[in-house]
């Protein structure tokens, strides 16, 4: 097993009565800060969720709070810290969920690392490479934690995310000697395109795991949306040109909400499984490696390897 050095302990930042909104189903959303998240938080609260915004940063977190109240309408909404790369925070999250709710009904699996500016790897201080952590093994993680509150739930739906850009990487697969970059040379692209390619094979075993049970897994194919360009401010000027002109062909943060909430709400898909969705509400193929069981055992068994606890699936 991989050894981690610290436990840092995850923040509650805001605690209801719980009991104002029992009669509401419970939606988790990391990364609800920004983008994406932030816009499915909004549409989710308006579908009559009570939304969990999993965030890392307490300000960009409150910033964004008060805004999705204002937006939605809203007040069935509170803000809780996770830092998806640390192990110790993701716990320290996951028993906060289980302290407060007896059942979470939706888990969306929206943060994520993709820092074009960053051209070097990173560690975590407890000693693993950022991307690999936040977006493919401490979201194992948590799901693995929340998954007897998940079934708590009559129609209990797990979301994870992978991006269109892995139709231009054919031949990327996980390295299973190397997915730190600790004797490879780092790029953001790799790492953020392996972890992505990782989630689609956890979205498969997970769905056949729960096969038998109330729980869908559904995996979603992001395609270009538009970004803040002023959350970069690192980059430099031809970069950001680059994703100005990427822009005009891309979707509205809002647009592809729309398809989070469809899986996360919609009865067309309750009883729909391990599939993998596209920003139209289509079912898509992933890659044949994918696809492979021999593959996707290696995998989770490498996942296994960073996370102390044994994995319930």
């Amino acid at each position: 097993m991989v050894q981690s050095t610290n436990r840092p302990v995850g923040l509650l930042i805001e605690i209801k009565k719980w009991g104002d909104f029992m009669d509401k189903k419970v939606c988790i959303i990391t990364g609800a800060n920004a983008g994406i998240g932030k816009a499915t938080a909004i549409q989710m609260l308006q579908a009559g969720y009570y939304v969990i915004m999993a965030c890392r940063s307490q300000a960009r977190g409150e910033e964004a709070l008060v805004e999705i109240k204002e937006k939605s309408k809203c007040q069935s909404v509170e803000l809780m810290l996770l830092d998806l790369s640390l192990q110790s925070s993701t716990r320290a999250f996951a028993e906060k969920i289980i302290e407060k709710f007896d059942k979470v009904d939706v888990l969306i699996h929206n943060a994520a690392i993709f820092d074009i500016a960053q051209k070097e790897v990173e560690y975590t201080k407890e000693g693993y490479e950022t991307v690999w952590m936040t977006n493919h093994v401490n979201p194992v993680y948590l799901t693995d934690l929340l998954l007897n509150t998940i079934k708590a739930s009559n129609d209990g739906r797990i979301i994870t995310v992978a991006s269109k850009g892995l139709l231009a990487m054919p031949l990327l697969k996980v390295d299973l000697e190397d997915p730190e970059f600790r004797n490879r040379k780092f790029t953001m692209t790799k790492a953020y395109y392996q972890s992505k390619r990782a989630q689609v094979m956890f979205t498969y075993a997970l769905a056949k795991k729960l096969q038998n049970t109330n729980i869908t897994v559904n995996c979603i194919r992001v395609p270009a949306v538009k970004i803040d360009i002023t959350r970069h401010p690192n980059i430099s000027g031809f970069t950001k040109w680059i994703y100005k002109q990427k822009s005009k062909q891309s979707i509205t943060p809002e647009q592809m909400a729309r398809i989070y909430v469809y899986l996360a709400t919609s009865d067309e898909v309750k009883k729909v499984t391990g599939k993998f969705f596209d920003e139209k509400n289509q079912m898509v193929p992933s890659n044949q490696y994918t696809k492979k069981e021999s593959n996707i055992k290696k995998v989770m068994v490498l996942t296994q390897q960073y996370i102390e606890d044994p994995l319930h699936f």
